[in-house]
């Protein structure tokens, strides 16, 4: 049996040979599917990593009492433990079960933005985009900002990721979609560098919401990703681009609410940098379907 979309999340890593559980997925996945995959990053996770270890040398058991001991011990953390704003943060975190399936775990790896472009590659895959991609983009939030964007935007695009993974510094896991190295048509469905945009079908993600109130000059609105755990991550729009983005309905096509909406139909090329920015924030995803079989939603 064959599948046109697995999803897997918080398996692999946990794994004792997680490359063979890796290829035994993409066995299963069809020529033309798609794969969701989550696994722990390590910037992130550096204070349970830390924990792993002190539990590992008193012996810690995961015992009913000795978790109990250990949440207690917990309470005692420095404030400024790399533990410690995960334990404060995370809804997981405040549950017994899950403190000890993170600290006492007995199988537990992590990887990096250029591990985890490793291990999709030894599994037979091709990267096709993160799940939330605004985290990992330079163009995106504060660090678009700094003297060293351009720097970053000479990298290429696995460079970008790595620098940016790294300048955030708190990313606990990375969610990527991917396909068979083998497949046929394009990895990336969505792309902006022809006409093609002007038929994708926008649909906004249920996690979106437009702000309008408390707004830096010149915006409109602003829109918010809630489901984004950095709060830089927002972006400003104009009257003109708020008509365009309160226009989208699921059902036209972006040449469709474009000509709807904007008087001056001429702006292409201002409606093209807007869906881009759209989707870069992880405002919007869109139907492709009209492409040619071999290739994919997105």
């Amino acid at each position: 049996m064959c599948f046109d979309q697995i999803v897997c999340t918080g398996v692999l890593h946990h794994l004792a040979d997680p490359d063979a559980g890796l290829q035994a997925l993409r066995g299963v996945l069809k020529p033309d599917g798609a794969m969701h995959l989550m696994v722990y990053a390590p910037y992130g996770r550096a204070g349970i990593y830390m924990l792993q270890e002190y539990c590992r040398q008193i012996g810690i058991r995961p015992s009913e009492q000795e978790v109990r001991d250990l949440v207690a011990a917990l309470q005692a953390l420095p404030r400024n433990h790399p533990l410690e704003h995960l334990l404060r943060e995370a809804p997981d975190f405040q549950h017994e079960a899950a403190l000890a399936d993170a600290l006492l775990h007995p199988q537990d790896r992590a990887y990096s933005v250029p591990q985890s472009f490793d291990f999709i590659q030894r599994g037979g895959l091709a990267f096709g985009r993160w799940l939330r991609q605004a985290p990992y983009l330079p163009q995106c939030g504060a660090i678009a900002q700094t003297p060293h964007a351009s720097r970053l935007n000479r990298l290429s695009a696995e460079e970008q990721y790595a620098a940016v993974e790294l300048f955030r510094g708190t990313m606990v896991r990375h969610s990527v979609i991917v396909y068979r190295n083998d497949q046929l048509g394009e990895n990336r469905p969505i792309q902006f560098e022809d006409r093609r945009w002007q038929s994708y079908v926008p649909i906004r993600l249920p996690m979106t919401i437009s702000v309008q109130e408390g707004l830096p000059p010149g915006a409109a609105a602003v829109l918010i990703n809630q489901s984004h755990t950095y709060t830089d991550l927002y972006l400003p729009i104009n009257k003109e681009e708020r008509q365009l983005f309160e226009a989208i309905d699921g059902k036209r096509t972006i040449a469709d609410i474009v000509r709807s909406t904007w008087v001056r139909q001429q702006q292409w090329e201002r409606a093209c940098s807007f869906f881009e920015r759209l989707w870069w924030y992880d405002q919007v995803v869109f139907d492709a379907s009209w492409q040619p079989k071999q290739n994919r939603e997105a």
